[in-house]
């Protein structure tokens, strides 16, 4: 108990940062790779994400998953990769290579498709060498660059907007 208080503190330190110097990569080239972090704690969106994304002609091979689960029961196991809070070490590094390995890839669109600023996922997020990040509303607007207002239910309408979006700023 008093570890996770003394971890969230460290992090949100540590977060706090990264966003205040956390700048816009204008790249002009087409889209290549998405990454994308997903908290599956309450419900899976996940399968209903990647089923739109896939509609809307992007092909699974150009796509990373990175999930978050909060608390993870003994029996319960999260889908590789994915991490929980106990992954993150006091210094702000991932203590999982598969993990390590999804934040250090350069994607050219980083989805952040969470609706609450969990310290966690904020983490992934501004750890992420991503060039363009895409998220929701409800979370920090320092973290993502395009920020679509919708519920994280409607994952239909979230795709739709995107890809939208995308076409605008002629990444597609």
């Amino acid at each position: 108990m008093f570890y996770k208080i003394i971890s969230r503190f460290f992090l949100k330190k540590i977060i706090n940062k990264r966003l205040s110097i956390l700048k816009e990569d204008s790249s002009e080239g087409k889209i290549q790779t998405i990454g994308i972090i997903i908290d599956e704690t309450e419900k899976g969106y996940k399968k209903e994400l990647l089923k739109h994304i896939a509609d809307s002609g992007i092909t699974l091979k150009q796509l990373k998953v990175l999930t978050f689960k909060d608390a993870v029961k003994k029996k319960g196991a999260i889908e590789e990769p994915g991490f929980s809070g106990k992954d993150i070490s006091l210094t702000g590094s991932a203590k999982k290579e598969e993990v390590a390995a999804f934040l250090a890839t350069p994607f050219d669109v980083l989805v952040n498709y969470f609706d609450e600023n969990k310290p966690e996922l904020l983490w992934a997020t501004t750890s992420s060498k991503a060039k363009f990040r895409v998220g929701l509303d409800s979370v920090d607007y320092r973290a993502n660059n395009v920020i679509v207002k919708t519920d994280m239910q409607e994952t239909k309408l979230f795709t739709n907007e995107l890809f939208k979006y995308l076409r605008i700023l002629k990444k597609l």
